[in-house]
């Protein structure tokens, strides 16, 4: 079996940061070794990662790969490139594409499709609706991620607003349930005041936050964290995005508490003030608030008040992003910057290196269960990224491998770069190349 040396690394693993060695074989990681100790065993390469951090491949619990249906935005294989080139290995893609994943039938054939297409590992949600618990009990808890919950703000029938219903999924769903917390009776009171009210139908971008505002957020969170206290349910919220909505979660290890939070990298990077330049580019729901929720988010990861960082990663064409609050689409593609944007985050002293990768890649294996997966060990998957923390470029329309071609980071000066991504022992992205023809395998969970 061949065996890969990567040596003269810093390796970045469980909290610490150490000059070392990791020998991989085939699929698994075999050894890994502090100091310049050499292997047990000789290895048939060697690779010198001199300069660079060896981490854990970057998990990302919430993705939109808008496959099967949508796919003139994206598609399994377009975006598992792009989250090659940004070292993901690892994504759990959401149940809202078309078909919707919100029957048996539907995620099997995901689950089929993409052993075909994905170059990363994969795993789907199972959607909820107001009519479809009674299939939860069938769900395989060592096969799908979890259950997604829309709670008050989603498209078609996703959206769950029923409270029996709300009851229903939170005692039945028997795994974690990652809910969408938007209340969409405030979004709607917003959307008349300032659209009927006041401005017309051609709001400005500007007014996004102002409907999708702090009070709807909150108050659908707050909602979802009762309800999970009450059924002692397995809850994670996603893309937290107000300051107001952290005084929910309690500052302690995933491992002390059944109701996790994400933040995204869009409400991590960005505030309001950037709609000025960016305009509809950076339009997401739950929207992009204040300077000051962004600063709380941002301290909030110092923390386990927020366990773990994600995309929300939701390519649409530049076309569908015209017009303003009430028109452009919502959604942006961000996976391929992920990593390098929080990096971004350690270059500027907000964050350490041993944060960014509890938060991007420990935690999503632990919260979400994952076998064999998201730390440095010896018999764990060799799933693996080397990033050079020193190596300053800009992000051209060239290098976006998203299909919709575009991305808000353009432009945007990074002072970290993906070097290679390994996934399950083999390069798929090395010298600004993806290996297009590797196969990623589905997540198993420990559960």
């Amino acid at each position: 079996m061949k065996r890969t040396l990567i040596h003269h690394a810093i390796i970045v693993n469980e909290g610490k940061k150490f000059a070392g060695s990791v020998v991989i074989e085939g699929e698994q990681i075999a050894e890994v070794i502090a100091g310049d100790a050499r292997p047990a065993q000789a290895c048939d390469k060697e690779i010198d990662a001199k300069g660079c951090y060896l981490i854990p491949g970057v998990i990302d619990d919430h993705v939109h790969f808008r496959d099967p249906g949508l796919t003139h935005k994206a598609d399994m294989s377009t975006e598992t490139a792009a989250a090659a080139a940004g070292g993901v290995t690892s994504f759990m893609d959401m149940p809202n594409c078309n078909p919707q994943t919100t029957t048996l039938e539907a995620l099997n054939a995901k689950f089929a499709d993409a052993a075909h297409k994905c170059i990363v590992n994969y795993s789907f949600y199972f959607g909820a609706t107001n009519n479809n618990a009674d299939q939860l009990a069938q769900l395989d808890k060592t096969h799908v991620c979890g259950v997604k919950l829309f709670m008050g703000a989603s498209t078609g029938n996703m959206l769950v607003d029923r409270m029996e219903s709300l009851r229903k999924i939170f005692s039945e769903a028997g795994m974690l349930i990652a809910t969408h917390c938007e209340d969409q009776n405030i979004i709607r009171q917003n959307t008349e005041y300032y659209y009927k009210e006041k401005y017309g139908e051609d709001l400005d971008i500007t007014y996004h936050p102002l409907i999708r505002s702090e009070e709807a957020c909150y108050h659908s969170s707050a909602l979802a964290v009762q309800l999970a206290k009450e059924t002692n349910a397995r809850l994670h919220i996603l893309h937290i995005s107000t300051a107001r909505e952290l005084e929910l979660f309690e500052d302690k290890p995933i491992a002390e508490k059944r109701i996790t939070a994400e933040a995204c990298v869009s409400h991590l990077f960005f505030c309001d003030e950037d709609y000025k330049t960016l305009g509809a580019r950076i339009k997401c729901n739950p929207s992009i608030k204040t300077a000051h929720d962004r600063d709380a988010l941002r301290q909030a990861l110092t923390t386990n008040r927020i366990d773990v960082i994600g995309t929300d990663h939701a390519p649409h064409l530049l076309r569908e992003k015209e017009g303003g609050a009430l028109k452009a689409v919502s959604g942006m593609p961000t996976l391929q910057f992920s990593l390098v944007s929080i990096f971004e985050l350690v270059h500027q002293g907000v964050l350490t290196v041993e944060q960014l990768v509890q938060k991007m890649c420990h935690a999503p294996a632990e919260l979400y269960q994952i076998a064999g997966r998201g730390y440095i060990r010896p018999g764990y998957k060799a799933d693996l990224v080397l990033v050079n923390p020193e190596s300053e470029w800009t992000v051209t329309p060239e290098c976006i491998l998203s299909k919709c071609a575009w991305s808000p980071m353009e432009g945007q000066c990074f002072h970290a770069q993906v070097e290679k991504t390994f996934v399950n022992g083999t390069v798929v992205y090395e010298n600004g190349k993806v290996n297009t023809a590797h196969r990623g395998q589905a997540l198993t969970f420990d559960r």
